[in-house]
């Protein structure tokens, strides 16, 4: 601990320091007019944004120096990383799977109970991060109802050649290790860039290789063990220029995940020791053409397919004849046209295609049988910009889906610039979110934590009561009669802020939201086996909401030394568990085991979610190349389980503890080309074995990037 406080001294001292060389005065700032495309499918200047956006620019994800997705996002605004299935984005209050995740603006898929892994997704070559909160539906269907992150490459058309690499070594346990020393857990990232350009044809291959002893948090143990982890991954991309109209664009990724595993599940009293291995492997391929049929018409058709092959192999080590086998196997294909108008200060988009989603696994009803979900879909868009103060932008997209019926979502943003310190947005829109293949047709048992039980909604019922006709069923619970046959979930989303320039060197964004959730689907313990086993299914929940604030401020200090600081505040609820207790139908236990009625005080709402969540960056830079970055990650306590048994969270329950995350890092960039770096994650050592096995402790890293142009 007395060593953590050193550093930390040590590098406040010298951001410090680097301030008070600084003269009093100077220039204002003038940040270049950024070029976003993800909140309304066009290039757009951020001045002309109605939606809740942010951008993560290359800059910030350099001097930080993260290495994946999930480290760069973890330190936003209004965004949580949830340890579950691996790392799921939590936007608004809403759970990972109402977030789509695109590369270069196709979606990723190989989704894991809902979440898709933010760890899969390397940053070597990103020229950017956007990000748009709030229901997307109305230009990218199910799977937007929170909002969407895209993930944006490095431009092509430019000569350039790049590599690097970054070391970092750790203990989770003892807090400060050597790296020679052999319980020291390491990690290595390797990263390698070309672009080279052949008159009208331009080419990019990066390549990225990334190996870490990861660390497997035993339940209700402190013992960690290391499990290597390999991630490799791939990316080709091509553009040519026919002629001033006709351009080609081609794009290739591959990404590989191999994990050994060796850990122990404690479930309902039983423990079950297994080791093993996990791979992933997914492609993607995304040809487009784009076509300027006159100076104000624009044609783009796009072609994408993506492939996730996924399998899970343990075995049990007081059993070597027994294994536990799951295998996921996830296709996509689309075909796209969009045609953009511009008429004057108005911009007409008009879009529509087709997909195919299929998908088989073990934990459907048996893994040669192939799940199938075919959309057609049109939409259309408009922005218009009145006298350069009001930006009005209405969308509508119409989705038939083949599984259920069809669904609209209409959208209606305004920007308002009062002046050039002040501009005002709004907006409300309509998303929604079909079932997806695991909440319909899941079958699955989990030997290898304790034998729990997730039957998908459509087989739930008749299997339980197969199961209770044989005796193999102890309890049906309230939730049970539930069950029905699910159907798409709605929201509504409101979003309502303010951009304002408070001084030439400060400027805030706020941003108020509330989204109502009608048909809201969640996992409920419908019923329990003979062996102590639970069985899950899965139910709509009448109606939801979550709602709350953002704030985030930024602040030039002076030329070399900036703060950025970033504030949520959220509540969430199941409406009917809020009727239910202000009708005095919810009781809970004192401490010494009667009951008593439940106060409106002490409910929660839903699980999983903080109420407060907060960040702080300070940022010193020179421009002779030398940088440093300590940042702050804040979240206060949640609740994950519902200890008294009534149904509903309430402050009596199991809960996590609030934690501060700390990061520092710093570095120098020459003109040549090369950058050398290093720094510190988890400052503090902070560590949580049963609700943030994710977190790896303190871990130290360096490493050098040369980039010849």
């Amino acid at each position: 601990m007395k060593a953590t406080v050193f550093y930390f001294i040590l590098f406040s001292l010298f951001v410090v320091s680097g301030y008070a060389q600084q003269q009093a005065s100077f220039d204002t700032i003038k940040p270049l007019e950024e070029v976003v495309v993800t909140s309304t499918k066009t290039a757009n200047s951020l001045s002309n944004i109605a939606v809740p956006f942010a951008i993560i620019s290359k800059s910030t994800i350099t001097q930080a120096g993260t290495l994946r997705l999930k480290d760069i996002l973890q330190e936003q605004a209004g965004i949580f990383i949830t340890n579950g299935f691996g790392a799921g984005i939590q936007m608004q209050g809403l759970n990972p799977d109402y977030t789509l995740i695109l590369l270069n603006g196709e979606p990723l898929v190989g989704r894991t109970a809902g979440v898709l892994d933010a760890n899969r997704i390397n940053i070597s070559n990103i020229k950017k991060i956007e990000i748009v909160k709030g229901p997307s539906s109305s230009l990218y269907g199910s799977e937007a109802m929170a909002g969407v992150i895209n993930i944006i490459t490095n431009d092509i058309n430019k000569k350039e050649t790049s590599f690097g690499v970054r070391y970092g070594f750790g203990n989770p346990d003892k807090g400060w290790v050597f790296p020679t020393q052999s319980s020291a857990f390491k990690n290595i990232d390797l990263n390698f860039s070309i672009s080279r350009k052949f008159k009208n044809t331009s080419i990019q291959l990066s390549s990225n290789a990334y190996y870490i002893d990861g660390v497997s948090f035993r339940p209700y143990t402190t013992k960690r063990i290391p499990q290597p982890i390999w991630r490799l991954s791939q990316l080709l991309q091509l553009h040519h220029q026919f002629n001033d109209k006709l351009t080609f664009q081609c794009t290739f990724r591959n990404g590989y995940d191999y994990i050994k595993q060796d850990f122990e599940v404690t479930n309902n009293g039983s423990i079950s020791k297994t080791t093993g291995r996990e791979a992933n492997l997914d492609y993607n391929f995304n040809p487009s053409i784009g076509y300027q049929i006159r100076q104000h018409i624009k044609n783009t058709t796009k072609l994408y397919a993506t492939i996730y092959d996924g399998s899970q192999k343990l075995y049990f080590n007081d059993a070597k004849d027994s294994s536990y086998i799951d295998i996921f196997k996830q296709h996509f294909y689309r075909i796209e046209n969009q045609t953009d108008f511009q008429l004057g200060n108005n911009r007409l988009s008009v879009g529509g295609g087709y997909s195919i989603d299929e998908a088989k696994s073990t934990r459907y009803d048996y893994v040669e049988n192939t799940k199938r979900n075919r959309i057609l879909y049109g939409y259309l868009q408009t922005e218009w910009l009145y006298k350069k103060k009001w930006i009005v932008i209405a969308g509508v997209r119409y989705d038939y889906n083949s599984l259920f019926a069809a669904a609209l979502s209409p959208k209606l943003a305004v920007r308002y610039n009062a002046s050039k310190k002040i501009a005002f947005t709004a907006s409300i829109g309509r998303g929604f979110k079909a079932p997806d293949f695991r909440q319909l047709y899941l079958n699955f048992t989990n030997n290898a934590a304790g034998g729990y039980s997730v039957f998908g909604a459509i087989d739930a019922i008749n299997i339980i009561n197969q199961m209770q006709v044989l005796g193999q069923i102890s309890e049906i619970k309230a939730d049970f009669s539930k069950l029905t046959a699910l159907t798409p979930e709605f929201s509504t989303g409101i979003n309502m802020g303010a951009n304002i320039q408070l001084h030439k060197n400060i400027s805030t964004t706020i941003n108020v939201f509330r989204n109502d959730i009608n048909g809201l689907i969640d996992a409920r313990h419908v019923a329990t086996k003979t062996n102590g086993a639970q069985i899950y299914s899965y139910i709509n929940i009448k109606k939801a909401y979550t709602q709350g604030g953002e704030l985030s401020i930024n602040w030039k200090l002076n030329p070399s030394l900036s703060l950025s600081m970033g504030y949520q505040y959220l509540q969430t609820a199941d409406k009917d568990d809020l009727t239910n207790i202000r009708n005095g139908n919810v009781y809970t236990r004192n401490a010494d085991g009667t009951s008593r009625l439940l106060q409106k005080a002490e409910y929660i709402g839903l699980a999983n979610r903080s109420k407060h969540m907060g960040n702080v960056k300070i940022t010193y830079e020179k421009l002779n190349g030398l940088y440093a970055t300590m940042r702050l990650n804040y979240r206060s306590s949640w609740y994950v389980a519902d200890s008294d048994g009534n149904g509903v969270y309430n402050t009596h329950d199991e809960h996590a503890n609030g934690f501060v995350l700390a990061n520092c890092s710093m570095g120098k960039k020459w003109k040549n080309g090369v950058t050398v770096f290093g720094g510190m994650d988890n400052i503090i050592n902070y560590r949580d074995a049963n609700y943030l096995p994710n977190v790896q402790g303190r871990m130290i890293y360096t490493g050098i990037n040369f980039n010849i142009q």
